[in-house]
C-alpha cells in the first residue's frame, strides 16, 4: 500500500520524467487561492486552475493523523461544590487520531509545480505570510 509520501513523489517523478521527454522543464509558479468549494486557483486575472486539475500535498489540504500521547491533563474542577466535581487531573494516553487544518483558504498565496504543458498542477505549500496564519514560532 503506497503511503502519501509516496503517492507524491511517484506523482513528481511522473511529471519530471514527461518534462525530460519534451524537453520542456515544470514549472514553479504562484497562485491565489480565489475558491475553497470548489477549489479554485488563479494564475492572473484570465487564468483560473479548477480543483480537478490540482494535486494537494499535506500541506494544502485537511487530513487526519495518529499521533501518541503520555501526559496529565490540566487540573480542572466542576460545579455544586460535590466530591466527584472537585479539582482533578487525569492521564490521556495512547494513540489519537487529529484533524490537521492545511485546507486552503481565499487569498492564500500557494507555490504551484506546473506539469509540462501546463494541465496539471500540484500545490506544494504557502507561501509564508505571516498575516495569514504561517508564523515562525
Amino acid at each position: 500500500m503506497q503511503n502519501d509520501y509516496n503517492r507524491i513523489l511517484n506523482t513528481i517523478k511522473n511529471v519530471a520524467v514527461d518534462a525530460v521527454a519534451s524537453t520542456k522543464p515544470a514549472t514553479m509558479l504562484i497562485g491565489i487561492v480565489v475558491s475553497e468549494a470548489p477549489l479554485q486557483i488563479a494564475l492572473d486575472s484570465q487564468l483560473i486552475i479548477p480543483a480537478e486539475r490540482i494535486k494537494l500535498t499535506k500541506n494544502t489540504c485537511e487530513w487526519t493523523m495518529e499521533m501518541s500521547v503520555d501526559h496529565i491533563t490540566e487540573n480542572r474542577s466542576g460545579g455544586g461544590g460535590y466530591a466527584e466535581f472537585a479539582s482533578h487531573n487525569h492521564e490521556y494516553k495512547g494513540r489519537k487520531k487529529y484533524l490537521v487544518h492545511n485546507g486552503l483558504k481565499v487569498g492564500d498565496e500557494v507555490w504551484l509545480f506546473q506539469e509540462t504543458g501546463g494541465q496539471r498542477y500540484i500545490a506544494i505549500d504557502r507561501v509564508f505570510n505571516p498575516n495569514t496564519g504561517c508564523t515562525t514560532k
